[in-house]
C-alpha cells in the first residue's frame, strides 16, 4: 500500500493498495482525486488492488461519509457479491464420470444449469417466489414509498433466480484439497439499477437546488442521510441488497438440486454433503464504526473484511477464485478487493481477443463452458483481467487467503 497526495489538487489523500501509481489508470486516479475533495468523505478514499474506472466512484474504491449517501458510490447493481458452496463430492468424479450421450459429467451438468437458470436479458415467464418482495412493506413503510419505484416491486418477481449477464457467473470450481464447489455471481438485476439510477437523479436535482459546491462532472451527488430522500433511498438500497442476496440463494438452491440430481443419476452419489455458504455482497453501503464515529461505508467493487469475517474473491472466467479470512484493516474501513479488476474495456477485449482464441484458452485449461451466445465471450476472458494472485499478493495486511479455487465448468450469460 502506498498514499498518494497531491496538496495542490487534493484535500485528503488516498490510500491505494498497489506499488505505485503506474498501475492505477489515469481515470481511476482522476475518480479517486475528486473523492478526496468531497467535504464530507472521512479520512482518505481507498483503493483496493483490482481498482479500475467506474460511473462516477471507481470500482475497487471505498470511502467512509458523515451524513451523507451517494448513490453512484454504491453503483447500478446494488447488492451484487458472491455465494459460495464447498461440497465434499471429489471434482474427479465430475470431469471423469462419462454420461453416455451427454459427454463427462462436468459438461451435463453446465448445459443444464444452463438451460435451468435464465442469463442475459432473460427473466422468467411468471412470478416466483421472493420472500423479500413479500415482506416490502418492512422496508418501506410510511413516506418510503416512491411511486415511480413501485411498478419495480412487481418486476422483481419475475427477476428473482436469475443470473444476468456481464461478468455475472455460475461456476463449478475444483479446491486445492480436489473437493467441488459451487460460486454464483449476480446481484439485483433491473431491479437495483432502476433504484441507482431513479435516486441519482434525485440527487442530482436536489444538490442543484441546495447549490451543492461538488462539481456535476464528479458524478457524485449526494443525499443527506436525515433528508426524506436520504431515508427513502437508504431503505431501496437494504431492500435491493436482500433481493441480490436472495437472488444468489435461489440461483444456489437451483445449482444443488442439479449437481445432486447429476451425482446420483450417473455416479452412484445418493447424499452430497455441502458446507454452510459464504455469501456477501460487495456493491452497498453500510452504517459501521470506524476511528471512534459512526460513518457510512461506501463499497463499489469491495467485500468487507472485518477480522475473522469470510469473503470471496472471484477471479476471470478461467482463472482462479480465493474464499478469505477478512484481517480487519482500519486503514481499508476493514475492506479487500471483490475480484481481480478489468486491465481493459469490454469492447477492447472483443477487438483484441478472437472468440475461437478464448474458447480454445478454456478447453486448454479444462474448462467447460455454458453460454446460449459465444459472440461477446472475450469481454469476460481471463486475459482481459489482472492476475488475480498478484492482486492477493498486493492485500496480504487485509485478507488472509484460506482456500484457493479454480474452475472447472462455469455459465456465463
Amino acid at each position: 500500500m502506498f498514499v498518494h497526495y497531491d496538496p495542490g489538487k487534493q484535500q485528503k489523500p488516498i490510500k491505494i493498495w498497489l506499488e505505485d501509481l503506474s498501475q492505477v489508470d489515469e481515470g481511476c486516479l482522476q475518480q479517486a482525486v475528486n473523492l478526496s475533495n468531497l467535504p464530507f468523505v472521512y479520512k482518505w478514499p481507498a483503493l483496493m488492488p483490482d481498482c479500475h474506472e467506474g460511473y462516477g466512484m471507481p470500482i475497487g474504491g471505498v470511502i467512509a461519509t458523515e451524513g451523507v449517501i451517494i448513490p453512484n458510490a454504491v453503483g447500478v447493481d446494488i447488492g451484487c457479491g458472491i455465494c459460495f458452496v464447498r461440497t465434499g463430492v471429489p471434482a474427479s468424479i465430475l470431469k471423469e464420470v462419462d454420461t453416455g450421450g451427454r459427454g463427462k459429467l462436468i459438461q451435463a451438468v453446465v448445459e443444464e444449469i444452463l438451460r435451468a437458470v435464465p442469463t442475459g436479458f432473460a427473466h422468467h415467464k411468471r412470478k416466483m417466489p421472493c420472500s423479500v418482495l413479500d415482506r416490502v412493506g418492512d422496508y418501506l413503510s410510511g413516506d418510503l414509498m416512491v411511486p415511480e419505484l413501485e411498478p419495480e416491486i412487481d418486476s422483481g418477481y419475475y427477476q428473482v433466480g436469475t443470473l444476468g449477464g456481464g461478468n455475472h457467473f455460475i461456476e463449478i470450481q475444483e479446491d486445492e484439497h480436489g473437493r467441488a464447489g459451487l460460486m454464483v455471481h449476480s446481484g439485483s438485476r433491473n431491479f437495483g439499477y432502476k433504484i441507482c439510477n431513479h435516486f441519482n437523479k434525485v440527487a442530482r436535482n436536489l444538490n442543484a437546488r441546495m447549490g451543492s459546491p461538488i462539481p456535476p462532472s464528479y458524478d457524485l451527488a449526494y443525499l443527506p442521510v436525515d433528508s426524506r430522500e436520504g431515508r427513502q433511498y437508504l431503505a431501496w438500497m437494504q431492500l435491493a441488497q436482500d433481493f441480490a442476496k436472495e437472488n444468489r440463494s435461489l440461483i444456489m438452491k437451483r445449482v444443488q438440486e442439479i449437481f445432486s440430481d447429476y451425482l446420483s443419476r450417473y455416479a452412484g452419489i445418493q447424499e452430497v454433503s455441502l458446507e454452510p455458504p459464504v455469501n456477501c455482497h460487495h456493491n452497498y453501503a453500510s452504517r459501521e464504526r470506524h476511528y471512534g464515529k459512526d460513518l457510512w461505508v461506501h463499497r463499489k467493487g469491495a467485500i468487507r473484511a472485518g477480522r475473522g469475517e469470510m469473503g470471496v474473491i472471484p477471479g476471470a472466467m478461467g482463472s482462479s477464485s480465493y474464499v478469505v479470512e477478512g484481517l480487519g484493516n482500519p486503514e481499508s474501513f476493514c475492506s479487500c478487493s471483490h475480484g481481480a479488476g478489468r486491465l481493459c474495456s469490454r469492447k477492447k477485449a472483443k477487438e483484441t481477443y478472437p472468440v475461437q482464441q478464448v474458447i480454445e484458452d478454456l478447453k486448454q485449461r479444462g474448462v467447460t463452458l455454458g453460454k446460449h451466445k459465444k459472440g461477446d465471450v472475450a469481454e469476460e476472458c481471463r486475459m482481459a483481467y489482472k492476475d488475480i494472485d498478484s492482486v492477493l499478493e498486493q492485500e496480504r495486511d487485509l485478507v488472509r487467503p484460506v482456500l484457493k479455487l479454480v474452475t472447472i465448468g462455469v455459465v456465463k450469460g
